[in-house]
């Protein structure tokens, strides 16, 4: 009898343990792995980040320059259920596959008018000062988008390697997961 009932106390300890660390993944913190060159040379294939998801769960809008995990299936209507299996542990479970969370930098946000000109980028009418970007961009042609309400922009500093906004569109606020802590 005793011997069951210090079995019931382990099982019951690692249950609120584990409740505790998907509870933290899905709400509060989270490492993630940058996968590629899309923002060389600030993060490098590989490495590991830490993001916080504060800025998530509270609905926070991230800042221009904030560096921030997105849900790259911008039509996919985010749940629940998906921040649970998006959580870091989960994943490692269910051996699922992430390729659909990106690393990106936030360049506009809701209202702002964007323009590709020169092989420079432009936030309403102002050059921006991107001084962590790779190398100049190719692009040949000029482009320009206008960033909807509840969305935002997001670009890697490899601009010439990177899927972004300019490939996939705007980034819808709830699909931004996280922000880059360090």
């Amino acid at each position: 009898m005793q011997v069951l009932k210090q079995i019931w106390s382990w099982v019951g300890s690692i249950a609120i343990s584990f409740i505790l660390v998907i509870f933290l993944g899905v709400f509060v913190f989270q490492s993630t792995k940058v996968m590629g060159h899309s923002m060389d040379p600030t993060l490098h294939d590989q490495q590991r980040v830490y993001v916080s998801k504060l800025s998530h769960t509270l609905g926070n809008e991230p800042n221009y320059g904030d560096i921030v995990i997105i849900d790259s299936r911008i039509d996919l209507k985010r749940t629940f259920k998906n921040d649970l299996l998006d959580s870091p542990l989960l994943s490692l479970l269910t051996q699922k596959d992430d390729k659909h969370v990106w690393i990106k930098r936030v360049i506009g946000k809701a209202g702002d008018e964007l323009e590709l000109k020169d092989h420079k980028m432009y936030r309403n009418g102002v050059l921006l000062d991107e001084p962590y970007i790779n190398e100049q961009m190719r692009d040949s042609a000029d482009m320009k988008w206008k960033v909807p309400e509840d969305h935002v922009f997001v670009m890697g500093d490899n601009r010439n390697n990177s899927m972004d906004s300019r490939v996939i569109g705007y980034i819808p606020l709830d699909h931004v997961l996280g922000k880059k802590v360090f």
